[in-house]
């Protein structure tokens, strides 16, 4: 009996958040010798037994990392490079040429460049049937205070491009806020007065409501190779923001609103992973786009648990250009993630006031319910334990204990 062939190794680049984590588990739990690199030595990533070889590099996107990526590709030769962040990926892209015989997987830069813009994916939605919510982009202060005498209230302010912004913003002294909510005029008036020395100023959308709907695919010329979705129980913040708690669903549900995902993702021309994400009205069922994550994203470690392996398909079919023979998706999982779990039950119990969305409903009763009854649920795993490879959830525990990252 011949042995199987030997896997080459896949660099892992960026091992801070459960994310990075749990495309290390994915790969190396299917044979793959992961190389991880992280900027910190208290990276998450860097605890799990699935590497194979740690390195830290302390300055991120540095001449010291293609230093080392290119050096890692003179000892194994044409290796694929993973990564998490859209800053990542955006530095890749421009580096390309720098990284020897390693193999970043990217995506084209110009639909990188749609998927960052807002602006430009509502556009591109708008045209293949997908609703989105209506958005205008203010030029001035005095357009906002026009607008304001229009809009139908309320109103959510999100920037375009949050990358892009999040330098000026702090060049100027001012915080990042991912979303902001504005009841009235004069709301409204006072959030742009905010960003007035900036003279950059946030999308304006109508308010959605509803739960996150996340559809994940993996597209390779124009087919999507493999599909997954789930729903978000619940986020942090509460009003929304990212998955805390969600659950993957059959990919019988919503099969129309996965076809429209699709047209979405071939009308921008990507390639490889992506989620599609939508504000799902459950009462309605009216679903609105939000926006497109051209990454692996937050909830990632819900996808692996449930074997849809998309870090083995971006590994094996962009990196080394083999197919890939997966199994079944299941559905019917919930995934969690205790720490933000807990703050947001913080939240609702006694910290209300923080909650910026004011027609979030609150119902601390079944929130506390459901906080307890998960730990019981069958079928219920988590962001970063995990019980064949522990220690980075004892690391999670260590970094939060001495508020370090």
């Amino acid at each position: 009996m011949t042995k199987p062939e030997a896997l080459p190794p896949c660099i892992v680049l960026g091992l801070e958040t459960q994310i990075g984590l749990a495309i290390v588990r994915e790969l190396g739990r299917a044979g793959v010798p992961v190389i991880g690199i992280a900027h910190s030595r208290h990276a998450l990533g860097l605890h799990s037994r699935y590497l194979a070889r740690r390195i830290v590099i302390e300055q991120p996107r540095s001449e010291a990392l293609l230093e080392q990526i290119r050096a890692l590709g003179e000892e194994f030769g044409e290796i694929p490079l993973l990564t998490v962040s859209e800053s990542n990926l955006n530095w890749l892209l421009g580096n390309h040429q720098h990284l020897g015989k390693v193999k970043a997987v990217l995506p084209r830069a110009d639909a990188l460049q749609i998927v960052l813009d807002k602006e430009k994916t509502l556009a591109v939605a708008e045209s293949v049937g997908i609703s989105t919510p209506p958005t205008v982009e203010p030029t001035s202060l005095e357009a906002i205070e026009q607008l304001a005498r229009t809009l139908a209230f309320p109103v959510v302010l999100k920037w375009k491009d949050p990358n892009a912004i999040g330098p000026l913003l702090s060049t100027h002294g001012i915080s990042f806020l991912k979303t902001e909510y504005a009841q009235n005029a004069e709301q409204l008036i006072a959030i742009g007065k905010r960003y007035q020395s900036l003279g950059k100023w946030p999308l304006i959308q109508e308010y959605c409501p509803g739960s996150g709907l996340g559809q994940f695919f993996f597209m390779h010329q124009g087919e999507a190779l493999r599909r997954f979705q789930h729903l978000r129980i619940a986020e942090w913040p509460p009003e929304g923001g990212f998955s805390s708690v969600c659950d993957s669903l059959p990919l019988t549900e919503h099969a129309d609103l996965q076809e429209k995902s699709l047209a979405l993702l071939r009308a921008i021309g990507w390639e490889g992973v992506a989620m599609v994400e939508y504000r799902l009205d459950r009462q309605t069922g009216k679903a609105v786009l939000m926006e497109i994550n051209g990454r692996f994203w937050g909830s990632f470690p819900l996808a692996v648990q449930c074997g849809a392996g998309f870090a083995l398909l971006a590994y094996l079919v962009n990196g080394l250009g083999r197919k890939a023979a997966l199994g079944e998706v299941e559905s019917g999982r919930r995934c969690r993630m205790m720490s933000t779990e807990i703050k947001r039950l913080i939240r609702i119990l006694f910290k209300l006031g923080k909650i910026s969305d004011p027609f979030f409903k609150v119902a601390p009763g079944k929130e506390l319910k459901r906080f307890w009854l998960d730990f019981f649920r069958a079928g219920v795993g988590y962001y970063v334990w995990s019980p064949d490879d522990p220690a980075p959830f004892r690391a999670d525990l260590t970094n939060m204990l001495l508020r370090r990252t």
